[in-house]
């Protein structure tokens, strides 16, 4: 697929020694290779800055300048995206940044001979394609996932949390494990007074729960989004909707689970049937409840830490996937919120 013009490369099959060092590669393909590098090469820039490597591309091919490490593992990414296009699918910079914390953790685990393909996890719809993770805490949260019949995952906001969840959700269904969908959130608004919302029942929970249709359209046609609500194989409602009912053959998610009291959660895990799997996520960061109400997510997942057929995944600010800036506004929120406790003497 590729040839490699380096000669301490070839000659030792493995990193050249130098501090310095330059790496051509040529892809095969030249379609194939101007999708990698991305409109202006705009996948490249993105490599450039992660990476702190100089790269030249012309044509189908592209010369990787720059510390030997970084070069090395500047190739790796190119390589793996260039497989990933000559397989149909498209590329994207968050797939740029997936592909290069995947080539970053295959290297950790196989330092001493070219690591595998395919380390992290991903998902399979018949809309979306492949979905694979973008970082470490993803593959985790699939990895669980696919293991546990509950999952919590905290983190805060563009961790993909929500969004994995429905499409491991939408995957169990096509594959026959599950029967129903059942998507759920706190109708809870976000330091607002709403008011009167005038329509029928869905048109006053519409606005809650937004976000999920939103992921839901991600992984599934329209049409059949609609032919799924309509026959009750998709069911989205507000949380207070669970109470009373055994949910089985289901992949049940309740997102924003911070905005959950206690005796909701205590509900709504206890909906649990047999042949069903639940995903609860959210961030704590971010709760919308009355000032001195306790969440029902922090609460749920201390009392059932030490139940080993329980699922947690945390997320943290380095993992969010979705612009930049998005990263860096976390990231100083993060900051700031430790900082006040630090202020109060809190741990």
């Amino acid at each position: 697929m590729t040839t490699i013009d380096d000669p301490l490369l070839a000659a030792r099959g493995q990193e050249p020694v130098d501090p310095e060092a330059e790496i051509t590669l040529a892809f095969e393909n030249n379609r194939h290779a101007s999708l990698v590098f991305g409109l202006y090469d705009q996948n490249l820039a993105k490599i450039e800055r992660r990476l702190r490597v100089a790269s030249f591309a012309n044509g189908n091919h592209v010369t990787l300048k720059g510390k030997s490490e970084a070069c090395e593992h500047a190739r790796r990414v190119l390589e793996a995206l260039y497989e990933r296009v000559a397989q149909g699918q498209t590329i994207t910079l968050g797939d740029v940044d997936g592909a290069i914390e995947e080539s970053a953790r295959q290297r950790s685990l196989f330092p001493d001979s070219e690591p595998s393909r395919g380390a992290f996890e991903q998902i399979l719809t018949r809309k979306r394609g492949s979905v694979r993770a973008r970082n470490a805490a993803q593959d985790q949260y699939l990895r669980a996932l696919k293991r546990y019949e509950l999952v919590f995952a905290e983190g805060p906001a563009g961790t993909g949390k929500t969004w994995l969840a429905v499409g491991h959700a939408v995957q169990l269904m096509e594959q026959g494990a599950v029967e129903r969908l059942i998507l759920s959130r706190p109708a809870v608004e976000a330091g607002e007074r709403l008011g009167f919302l005038p329509g029928d029942m869905r048109d006053k929970v519409d606005p809650y729960l937004r976000p999920i249709y939103d992921a839901l359209h991600d992984f599934m046609d329209a049409r059949m989004v609609e032919r799924g609500m309509q026959t009750g194989l998709i069911e989205v409602a507000p949380l207070a909707f669970m109470r009373g009912r055994t949910l089985t053959r289901s992949c049940i998610l309740l997102d924003e689970a911070q905005n959950a009291s206690s005796m909701q959660m205590k509900m709504f895990l206890t909906r649990l049937g047999e042949g069903s799997r639940m995903i609860v996520t959210g961030d704590p960061s971010q709760t919308d409840l009355p000032p001195g109400q306790k969440s029902g997510l922090s609460e749920a997942v201390n009392l059932l830490a030490n139940l080993d057929v329980v699922g947690r995944v945390r997320f943290s600010e380095g993992d969010v996937v979705r612009h930049d800036l998005v990263r860096q506004i976390v990231g100083a929120y993060e900051r700031a919120a430790r900082a006040n406790k630090q202020t109060r003497g809190e741990p």
